[in-house]
């Protein structure tokens, strides 16, 4: 043991302890042991760790957005649209709203304007989930190149921008648009995707979604879209400030036609267009749109016929209410006839050029003209006048305004009234039968007798009773209400109502189509006009006549939609028997003596089978002309009102003349718009009207005498040939026959 040779003692090193290795450390970084640059460089380790670090945060977060992030409600502004007014024809007639959109299903769009838009924006659509990242990466490379415009977002995108999102251009708002669109895709169907997106795009000239682009760019709707037009709006959708001037603009042009070329031949790539179709509209040319013209609100009648349309809809279908129509989405169709409501706003103007001179004739100045025209066979409003527009501040509808009274186009009305109720024309004594041949006393001043035989009275007159007056002092002696009206004489037919009876009267109105809220209060004047029937509902009544007692009430809406749905109660009113044919008839066959030989001989001018009747007020408040042919039956009212202070103002001195007549101006422009609305049509005859029979005479007049269909004098009367075929009467006026009558002094008159 002792010659053992021991080891070197550890306290060689100065008797210190020993130094502990180092352990390895969790993340090596710097480098241990390394020296200079390679002490700072990562390994291949470390990077993939790291790259899968920020990965997996970055899935992270992803995973807790889209698990966090919902589907936002609508933006307030993508759910508002226009309302649509057409006309008969089919044409758009106005739109309202603050936002031109008219939303459409998508089985509205044909299927080639569908694939246009999938091939220029979204080849994938049908196959993505929404998203399309090589698309994004593809246009931005695209561009980068100086290629054309692209669009990086998918049409799932797009739509989620249009409805959900803003317009901004933020990481946060394109991350969101991201993250919903993925949800979107899962959620609705792509059928549902595309229809949103059609309706929200924005294509220029104020259009929102394809169906108001449609019409912006080619005046059609939608449905009638073929593929070059599709492919020009499908072009139009990433540049529409430049494309909505393609009219006009030769840059604009241009570029439209290189882009509009390039859709089609991505229709062609995709598979969604053949070559030979493709080659068909090259041939055809670009589909140039239509000049653009921007709207000025609802200028001449377009207000007018809008509001009537409006007010009926509303009035027919609870569920449209004023709400409901400021969100816009309604597509109401109405009665209104393009052609004839210019032919009548052109009568009107032609005719106040011609007779009034505002800037010379103060009294001119403030004269306004209302008319409407009533199919009689079916009741469909086709034309109104309602003044000079809503750019000259002027809002009441002429046509549609109760609280101008009618005059003596009333007297026709009383008529009917006494041949269909009798009339009681002795005390006590059950009503007696009356026809176009009874007299009555035609005198100026005579008193008037109510059916118990007592005086009407009238707090005006100095004895306390009523003495009618006519238009002048002349003695008529006893004539008969044909004479009577044909002469507009006051007297008979004041007596006859009261004979027939309020009640009676009231109720022939109202069978007619009069509201009873514009009817007046029981009074002698009643009889001959203080009722305020609007000029709708006058023309409405004497279609009546012109129909044979059959009754089609005034409509302006034949059909309307929302959102593409139907609405119920728009059918068209059926007509309905108003009054006996032959009593209608024989009003009918009065009516046409008026114009061949009474106060409307000017309506000659028209030279067709026409009936009608004028109308002046008491102190020429209005005048007023309604007249009829078996097509067509209109009315036209004069009056005068200053805007500033709206009450009726005597027309004395309008157009130079002393008195206005409802002979004059109204049934000028009568006949001037009956001209042009009846072009085209055959001179119908009215039906002959069959004998009413022996009329009873009013007491102390002569012994009655039968109803008969007389011979007009210089003219013929209708007749029945062997098969019942009717031929048209043609009266001639009697020579000297007058144009006007002198003025009325109590009540109404003409």
């Amino acid at each position: 043991m002792s010659g053992r040779r021991r080891r070197p003692s550890q306290q060689s090193n100065g008797g210190a302890a020993p130094e502990k290795r180092r352990g390895r450390r969790w993340i090596d970084y710097p480098h241990q042991g390394r020296t200079g640059p390679r002490r700072w460089l990562p390994s291949v380790r470390q990077l993939l760790a790291l790259f899968l670090f920020f990965f997996g945060s970055a899935a992270a977060a992803v995973g807790y957005a889209y698990a966090t992030v919902t589907i936002p409600d609508p933006n307030p502004t993508t759910l508002l649209q226009n309302n649509v007014y057409y006309w008969s024809d089919g044409t758009v007639l106005a739109t309202d709203g603050s936002v031109n959109r008219q939303n459409v299903p998508l089985s509205q769009v044909p299927a080639d304007v569908r694939r246009g838009f999938i091939a220029a924006e979204n080849a994938s659509f049908y196959t993505d989930p929404g998203i399309d990242p090589q698309g994004i990466l593809r246009a931005v490379f695209h561009m980068a190149e100086g290629g054309t415009v692209q669009s990086g977002s998918t049409i799932t995108q797009q739509f989620v921008k249009n409805t959900y999102l803003d317009q901004s251009q933020t990481v946060s708002r394109k991350l969101k648009e991201l993250l919903i669109s993925t949800k979107i895709g899962a959620a609705m169907t792509k059928q549902q995707i595309l229809q949103g997106y059609l309706n929200t795009c924005f294509f220029g000239r104020q259009a929102n979604g394809i169906q108001a682009a449609a019409r912006a760019y080619y005046g059609l709707p939608v449905q009638k879209l073929n593929a070059s037009q599709g492919a020009f709006l499908a072009a139009a959708v990433n540049e529409p400030s430049l494309f909505q001037h393609a009219d006009s603009d030769p840059t604009a042009r241009a570029t439209a036609k290189a882009r509009w070329s390039w859709v089609l031949d991505r229709m062609v790539k995709t598979g969604k267009l053949t070559p030979g179709r493709r080659a068909r509209y090259a041939a055809a040319g670009f589909p140039t749109p239509r000049k653009w013209n921007l709207g000025s609100g609802l200028p001449g009648q377009t207000g007018y016929l809008v509001q009537l349309a409006r007010s009926y809809a509303q009035a027919h279908n609870p569920s449209i209410t004023d709400a409901g129509l400021s969100r816009g989405g309604y597509q109401i169709h109405t009665t209104f006839d393009r052609k004839r409501t210019a032919a009548l706003a052109r009568a009107v103007a032609k005719v106040r050029a011609q007779r009034l001179d505002p800037a010379h004739r103060s009294v001119d100045r403030d004269v306004q003209v209302g008319a409407s025209s009533v199919d009689p066979t079916t009741g469909r409003i086709v034309a109104v006048y309602g003044g000079p527009g809503y750019e000259h501040a002027h809002y009441s509808d002429n046509a549609d305004t109760s609280g101008v009274p009618v005059g003596s186009t009333f007297k026709p009305i009383v008529l009917a009234a006494a041949l269909q109720h009798r009339a009681v024309l002795k005390p006590g004594e059950p009503p007696a039968p009356i026809t176009p041949a009874s007299k009555f006393n035609g005198d100026d001043g005579i008193k008037i007798k109510d059916q118990q035989g007592n005086y009407v009275t009238d707090d005006k007159d100095p004895t306390g009773l009523l003495h009618q007056h006519n238009d002048t002092p002349k003695r008529w002696g006893y004539i008969s209400l044909r004479k009577a009206m044909e002469q507009s004489v006051n007297t008979p037919y004041v007596q006859l109502g009261e004979d027939v009876g309020y009640p009676n009267v009231v109720s022939t109105s109202q069978a007619l189509g009069l509201r009873p809220d514009s009817l007046a209060a029981p009074s002698a004047g009643f009889y001959i006009g203080t009722s305020t029937p609007s000029a709708i509902r006058m023309a409405g009544a004497y279609s009546t006549f012109a129909a044979s007692g059959m009754r089609a009430t005034p409509y302006s809406v034949t059909k309307v939609t929302h959102n593409g749905s139907a609405l119920p109660g728009f059918a068209a009113p059926a007509p309905v028997r108003a009054l006996p044919n032959a009593i209608a008839d024989n009003v009918t066959d009065v009516l046409r003596g008026v114009i061949a030989k009474g106060t409307g001989t000017k309506a000659q001018a028209l030279g067709r089978t026409a009936a009608g009747k004028t109308g002046t007020t008491d102190d020429y408040h209005s005048a007023w002309f309604v007249g009829y042919t078996p097509q067509l039956s209109t009315s036209v009212v004069l009056f005068r009102e200053d805007a500033a202070h709206p009450q009726l103002q005597s027309l004395v001195g309008v157009g130079g003349l002393q008195k206005v007549f409802g002979g004059d101006i109204p049934t000028e422009i009568w006949t001037q718009y009956m001209s042009d609305a009846l072009v085209g049509l055959p001179d119908a005859p009215f039906p002959t009207p069959v004998s009413l029979g022996h009329g009873a005479n009013e007491p102390g007049g002569p012994a009655p005498s039968p109803s008969a269909t007389p011979a007009k004098k210089g003219g013929k009367t209708s007749r029945t040939g062997k098969a019942g075929k009717r031929t048209a009467a043609t009266p001639t006026p009697m020579p000297g026959a007058p144009t006007t009558s002198p003025k009325c002094r109590h009540h109404k008159c003409r």
